[in-house]
């Protein structure tokens, strides 16, 4: 009995153990029947998906027995491109369980597993508050803003967050989030929107860079009577290293936080008016203030976004 074991290139992160058990291929006009090897994907995508990858392989495998050249592309190559959509899949999913984790620390003040999702040189920001550089800053922030870890009595901080889209660059080692949030705590009202960046780091994703202008404040009162101003570098410790990024006033003014990603259907971006506006490190045109644009930088939507793979 001939066999035929179709796997993607040993350099590669193998099919095997993701797409499902040994599928065997009936004789063909008298011809012997072909196995094909593809590992377990039990427990991950299920038994449905290895029927789809038993309908998908099979006319290939069918064309190899009966020495068919055919138009379709080799069954190994499939396979391939298989992998890589999956793989797409999956970096798309963890980079929104790694955002949303992040929420949950937020709400029961979980900061030492909250700066575990950072990367070392990773930089935070928050409000108008300034960029903070690296993961012991981004610890440094959350302890002395809002306490020691752990939940408290009497404190409520609930930190929801919405309509995620998460994207991933072709070369499946950086993405991105737009994430909207609306954070009730014992000080009122807060509405951020996270444009926050990710890094693969063997076979991990963490945050990069968080971003998250709050772009309304209010009391309990509500934001049609009592709506706050944006905080500041110096409203409360610790002082961050680097100023805002942008300077900007939240509701009743409005900032357009820029996009990511281009427009989905005309794949234009849209970049809005985002000019920096007093925020300064050092004198305009230093080294030191050319260098310090460079950190905590927004994405805005010009970079090449890696689109959904189409047959």
């Amino acid at each position: 009995m001939s066999r035929i074991s179709l796997c993607v290139d040993s350099q590669k992160p193998s099919i095997a153990g993701r797409l499902g058990a040994s599928l065997r291929v009936p004789s063909i006009a008298g011809r012997p029947g072909a196995s094909l090897h593809v590992s377990s994907i039990a427990g991950r995508l299920g038994a449905a998906l290895a029927a789809v990858l038993f309908a998908c392989v099979m006319p290939a495998a069918f064309a190899q027995s009966a020495g068919s050249s055919g138009a379709r592309p080799p069954a190994s190559a499939r396979l391939d491109a298989l992998d890589k959509r999956i793989t797409r899949l999956e970096d798309l999913n963890q980079i929104e369980r790694v955002q949303r984790t992040y929420g949950y620390f937020v709400d029961k003040s979980q900061w030492r597993q909250l700066a575990e999702l950072f990367t070392d040189d990773s930089t935070l920001e928050i409000g108008g508050k300034g960029i903070f550089t690296g993961k012991p800053r981004v610890l440094e922030y959350m302890q002395t803003a809002f306490g020691p870890d752990g939940a408290k009595e009497g404190s409520l901080a609930n930190h929801m967050q919405f309509q995620s889209i998460p994207d991933i660059a072709p070369d499946g080692k950086t993405g991105w989030i737009r994430s909207r949030a609306y954070v009730m705590s014992l000080g009122g009202w807060g509405l951020p929107l996270y444009e926050n960046e990710y890094r693969k780091e063997n076979g991990v994703w963490k945050i990069s860079r968080l971003t998250g202008p709050f772009t309304m404040y209010t009391s309990w009162d509500g934001w049609g009577k009592n709506a706050l101003n944006n905080t500041w570098p110096d409203k409360f410790d610790p002082p961050p290293d680097l100023p805002p990024s942008i300077v900007y006033l939240t509701y009743p003014a409005y900032y357009i936080i820029p996009f990511h990603y281009p427009n989905p259907v005309t794949g234009k971006p849209f970049v809005p008016d985002k000019g920096d506006v007093g925020a300064y490190q050092a004198p305009p045109g230093t080294k030191a203030q050319i260098e310090s644009m460079k950190v905590g930088r927004q994405a805005d939507g010009t970079q090449a976004i890696a689109e959904p793979p189409r047959d």
